[in-house]
């Protein structure tokens, strides 16, 4: 649990205490650093890990670069980092006197991420939440994003600190909500939905992943997890756009290899893109 202050001992870090003082303020709002411009933040998020958000997160990334905009990640999941293995970039980072370089893949998506920090992408992060919030901090106005139409932040799961600290300390615009067909996932998912909401951001869209599995023989669809739920929870929780990614071998392999940005998704991520 945060720590909580006495009155006489109140340092005005809120967002790391649980008093309910009359003085309590709401964290202020980042703002990139002196070389940076950033557009639209848009926060990937999921209650649950294990549903693709990250693989959705760099979809939506390469989607928005090949329809010509810059683009930038984020990359919040701070003790499980994985956007730069999916392009196929690798660290050490470069400081300037104005802030950290992040990496750019070879089709222009700046990226930061602790594995661009460590000496071996395997190092583990044992870090604290303070630490963990303090990175992620940094990560947005100590980096020299240059001019972006969109920031994409990738979320670790569940609705704990670093989650708090993205909503609440970034100028967050909307989040997209990632989840799959199991109902014990759509539930959980509602637990990051309702937090955002009651933190005042906007849930644009809902993306289920591993919706069925099409056989490349006949073409039809095989509901492996259970039939889809995405219209049901969308309309649950007031998600006006949602979308649906299928169970496909390909593409674990082509993150494997780093080349994430050469998945063919045939419009299936459009309705979303769109809202955004």
């Amino acid at each position: 649990m945060p720590e909580q202050q006495s009155p006489a001992t109140c340092g005005h870090n809120c967002g790391g205490c649980s008093s309910d003082c009359s003085e309590r303020t709401a964290p202020a709002k980042l703002t990139p650093n002196s070389v940076s411009t950033i557009n639209h933040v848009i926060g990937v998020v999921s209650g649950k890990g294990g549903v693709g958000k990250t693989l959705v997160t760099c979809m939506l990334a390469s989607e928005l670069r090949k329809r010509g905009y810059s683009v930038g990640i984020l990359d919040a999941d701070v003790t499980g980092p994985s956007i730069p293995k999916a392009f196929g970039v690798k660290g050490p980072l470069r400081g300037t006197e104005t802030g950290i370089n992040p990496a750019i893949t070879t089709q222009d998506i700046s990226i930061i991420s602790t594995n661009l920090l460590l000496p071996r992408e395997d190092d583990a992060v044992a870090w604290r939440g303070p630490v963990l919030t303090g990175i992620i901090r940094q990560f947005f106005n100590e980096v020299n994003w240059g001019k972006l139409d969109y920031l994409l932040v990738d979320m670790p799961p569940g609705t704990s600190d670093a989650f708090l600290t993205v909503m609440q300390t970034l100028p967050v615009d909307g989040i997209i909500s990632v989840s799959a067909p199991q109902g014990l996932v759509g539930m959980i998912v509602g637990k990051a939905i309702n937090l955002a909401k009651d933190l005042d951001v906007p849930v644009v869209g809902l993306v289920e992943n591993m919706s069925y599995f099409e056989c490349p023989d006949c073409g039809k669809r095989h509901s492996i997890f259970g039939e889809t739920q995405v219209e049901e929870i969308a309309k649950h929780y007031d998600i006006p756009h949602t979308a649906t990614l299928p169970i496909n071998p390909s593409f674990a392999a082509m993150v494997d290899a780093g080349k994430v940005y050469d998945i063919e998704l045939n419009g299936a991520l459009d309705t979303v893109i769109e809202a955004i």
